[in-house]
């Protein structure tokens, strides 16, 4: 049976979501490409709490103006060689968020050669989070990487990395950004709110897909400020996350309710 988020205290919330993420394999959480035309880059999954006090996981909703646009994502992107490298570089120095992580010394006494990749990608996404968000790199409390995600459309590995985030911070989204979204972990563990979503492919983009449509599990949120759908790699990253740390899995796609879209070129960029 599923874990309730709400019955655990935030400190052990943090801790059990730490212990578990530490235990995973680097082989699993950072993946070496065997394909030279993928490249990688990271996210930071922030998780914590509402003016509830629920804990909650924080999302970016796209803005009009980059590619994928009005999708739910996780603050990241690529990694940039000369400032990341820096930033991994402080990421290596005491009461940086990555040598407060309580299992710092045994993860890399476990997988020592795996470092210099966990720090390069915890910095990449700890960058993107205060350009995209405004989120302060260092009063996070990083709690461990997660699986990594392959998306073959844009080839690319993702590599998420969970933080907690203190207090109810004022982000300040930049031009990427819509807006932060929001969503208990109570309420991504309802399984009445997951959906089958259909998209439809405009014309030009089936014939390059070789089909008019496809099919995904989702999930809807119904916030202040309209309904979202979460799916795609952000909604596979959402999906291990809630897996791992509270034994939740997602219903048999198949028996959900159908919501269909449509996606055109704009959407892919000049990715297909």
């Amino acid at each position: 049976m599923p874990m309730r988020p709400s019955l655990l205290p935030a400190e052990s919330l943090k801790i059990r979501i730490s212990e578990v993420l530490s235990a995973l394999c680097a082989d699993v959480t950072l993946l070496r490409p065997n394909n030279l035309s993928l490249s990688a880059s990271a996210v930071l999954l922030p998780v914590g709490l509402d003016r509830q006090h629920r804990p909650c996981i924080v999302f970016n909703k796209r803005s009009d103006r980059v590619r994928q646009p009005g999708d739910l994502c996780f603050p990241g992107g690529s990694p940039e060689p000369r400032i990341d490298s820096l930033l991994a570089a402080l990421l290596r120095l005491p009461g940086s968020p990555l040598r407060r992580w309580p299992h710092f010394i045994s993860w890399r006494n476990r997988g020592g050669q795996n470092l210099p990749k966990l720090t390069r990608m915890l910095a990449a996404g700890l960058r993107e989070s205060f350009e995209e968000m405004r989120l302060n790199p260092f009063s996070v409390h990083f709690l461990g990487p997660l699986p990594a995600q392959k998306l073959v459309t844009f080839h690319r590995i993702i590599h998420p990395m969970a933080a907690w985030v203190d207090g109810f911070p004022r982000y300040r989204p930049n031009w990427e950004v819509e807006r932060v979204v929001r969503i208990r972990i109570e309420d991504l563990m309802d399984p009445c709110r997951y959906r089958r979503y259909r998209i439809v492919y405009a014309p030009a983009v089936a014939e390059k897909r070789g089909r008019p449509f496809d099919e995904f599990p989702a999930y809807r949120h119904r916030g202040r400020r309209g309904s979202e759908l979460l799916w795609g790699a952000t909604f596979r990253i959402t999906a291990a996350f809630l897996e791992l740390i509270f034994g939740f899995t997602i219903p048999d796609p198949s028996a959900l309710p159908l919501v269909e879209g449509r996606l055109d070129e704009s959407y892919y960029g000049n990715r297909l």
